[in-house]
């Protein structure tokens, strides 16, 4: 039998198709873009360069640094920071040598030309996975939503060529399992949050750093220079929680005032309704749960305050103080400590298991003064559900 011919215009399109083939398959892994790796600034929610000053009682849930600088004002009483305190020691020097290097690899991240939001506002839109460019400034008015398709690994990467600015009251919300610890920020000079700016993220700024009165900030504030803080929440710890999220629900940073699962001067968020999972995987759905809230004893006003939550099956502690919300803890000790504070305080605790016990709120009372112990009110710590 003859062989048939293959047809000119056929065998050139093999040809072509066959060596397209061939030269995506040359292309090394190499070219592709790296992932952000934050490495021993991982431990930081604030780490300065030349300075880092605070005014106010702000918290910081995650160590604090500064290198080469030595400059730390304002993290006495009120101020807490839940975490270690790095004054240009080698891990705050080597801290700043990781995040040049992540600052680098994020400002290497190559944009598709529908991802450049140049002369636009960040505010009011939905974005997916991936890296955007603002090629001067950029400026946040209102709600961004990163979603990320239930992909709890998903990285956001903004590389702005000079400021970032965020208007007050303006927000950073994730939905659909993003994380905080996933977003970065790679600001070319300096960076604005303004007043009760809900922001999240990992804010790499080449120069300074400002949050004005009642930012919070879910991820964590970075600088190559200085850091200004104003009455602001910032916590590292959050970034696991939101990786988690259950998909369409978005989770921002509390504001001051307010308890997690509520609106301000509501009671804290009921538990789960009956029949309700709540195990974690690899749990059974048991209602073993326990916990109890103890409180250190009488000291000095000027010693401050600790309580600890002690049970079982405990996976999460979240604490508040006089309704706003100072850290998370998930894994023992279940403790915070805070400053006292003339007056009467209420220190709760939010508990959620590893089965499916349902959430526990547990409360202490304590009344602090300028000059003598602190008085805790007497009686057993009340439990609410």
């Amino acid at each position: 039998m003859l062989s048939r011919t293959p047809h000119p215009r056929r065998a050139l399109r093999g040809a072509v198709t066959l060596g397209l083939c061939l030269a995506f398959a040359a292309v090394p892994a190499s070219s592709h873009a790296a992932s952000v790796d934050l490495g021993t600034v991982k431990p930081f929610v604030v780490l300065g360069s030349s300075a880092v000053t605070n005014t106010g009682p702000s918290v910081l849930n995650g160590d604090l640094g500064v290198s080469p600088g030595t400059s730390l004002v304002g993290f006495g009483s009120p101020a807490v920071v839940n975490g270690a305190t790095h004054n240009n020691d080698a891990v705050a020097a080597q801290a700043q040598l990781d995040l040049t290097n992540a600052r680098n690899v994020a400002a290497g991240q190559a944009v598709p030309p529908g991802n450049v939001l140049t002369g636009t506002d960040l505010g009011n839109r939905t974005l997916s996975p991936g890296a955007y460019r603002y090629s001067s400034s950029a400026q946040l008015t209102g709600a961004l939503t990163l979603d990320a398709h239930g992909d709890p690994a998903a990285e956001f990467i903004f590389q702005i060529g000079s400021t970032l600015t965020t208007a007050s009251a303006s927000s950073v919300v994730l939905v659909n399992g993003a994380s905080p610890c996933n977003v970065y920020w790679q600001v070319g000079s300096s960076a604005t949050l303004g007043s009760t700016t809900a922001f999240s993220g990992n804010l790499m700024a080449l120069e300074d750093i400002s949050l004005n009165s009642g930012a919070t900030v879910a991820g964590r504030v970075l600088a190559g220079r200085a850091i200004t803080l104003i009455n602001n929440v910032l916590d590292n710890a959050d970034c696991d929680a939101q990786s988690s999220t259950t998909p369409g629900t978005p989770t921002t940073p509390t504001t001051p005032g307010t308890t997690p699962g509520t609106t301000p001067g509501t009671t804290p968020g009921t538990p789960g309704t009956p029949g309700t999972t709540l195990e974690t995987p690899g749990y059974p759905a048991t209602q073993d749960g326990t916990a109890i809230i103890r409180r250190t004893p009488n000291q000095p006003c000027t010693d401050g305050y600790r309580a600890e939550v002690r049970g079982n099956l405990i996976k999460r502690v979240v604490f508040t103080l006089d309704g706003r919300r100072v850290t998370i803890r998930r894994k023992s000790p279940f403790g915070v400590f805070v400053h006292a504070r003339p007056g009467a305080h209420l220190v709760r605790a939010r508990v959620t298991f590893h089965d499916a016990t349902a959430p526990r709120t547990l409360t202490a009372r304590y009344r602090a003064c300028a000059a003598v112990l602190l008085k805790p009110r007497r009686g057993p710590s009340r439990l609410t559900g």
